[in-house]
């Protein structure tokens, strides 16, 4: 991916689309665009590789926001905010995290994390979810913020036995690491990923969006 290809141009404009969203409650959509404008002009002069520029836009820009609604009184999204914690953030949560967001129809906040993150995505994470209908957005793996920490309703912590970690409310599942598996084993872990995202959302009394569920039956 290059500055300015069409490519990039899209990958910076679902950024935009998804952050207007977001904070569409206490935020303009000129606001949010004005944040994203003066992200983007900063991270693109800052010498940062072409591909890992939106995701650290749209981290960028989420936490300024975030930041200026706190301090500024500013409304934030009603909608409950859980985050997935596995221990690298290379495979497991970003698949539970993009499977909520999925399965719910954008009637949750996500995010994923890792404990000590490696900077490296699985090579069979976005197959999975491309099998499901799903592109993966925002993967940058990334390291657990405080703020994150404090904002989510639900923690869930993937496989991580040693971590004590705890948030307002917090689950525990345990499954298996698809670090150095095959394609199919990363299959298995995440039907059980998607079979425990679709029971949390249930615990949430979160609809799953019926079209997302024929895609996910038609896919299998």
């Amino acid at each position: 991916m290059e500055l300015q290809s069409l490519m990039y141009e899209r990958s910076v404009a679902r950024v935009l689309e998804d952050l207007t969203e977001r904070f569409g409650d206490g935020f303009t959509p000129e606001e949010v665009a004005a944040v994203v404008a003066r992200g983007r002009a900063e991270l693109e002069t800052s010498g940062k590789h072409a591909e890992f520029i939106p995701s650290l836009l749209y981290h960028r820009v989420r936490d300024e926001l975030l930041a200026a609604a706190r301090s500024q009184g500013r409304a934030l999204s009603p909608l409950p905010k859980l985050l997935f914690v596995c221990e690298h953030n290379e495979g497991r949560s970003q698949v539970a995290a993009a499977l909520a967001e999925h399965l719910s129809g954008g009637r949750v906040l996500t995010r994923s994390a890792g404990v000590h993150p490696t900077g490296r995505l699985n090579p069979h994470t976005r197959t999975v979810l491309a099998e499901r209908g799903i592109e993966l957005l925002h993967a940058l793996p990334s390291e657990v913020q405080e703020d994150a920490l404090d904002a989510a309703d639900v923690l869930v912590l993937i496989g991580c036995r040693s971590c004590d970690l705890e948030g307002r409310r917090t689950v525990r599942w345990d499954v298996d690491d698809p670090y150095a598996q095959d394609l199919e084993t990363a299959r298995r872990i995440a039907d059980e990923l998607e079979t425990r995202v679709r029971d949390l959302l249930a615990e949430l009394q979160v609809p799953v969006q019926e079209e997302q569920r024929a895609h996910a039956t038609a896919a299998g």
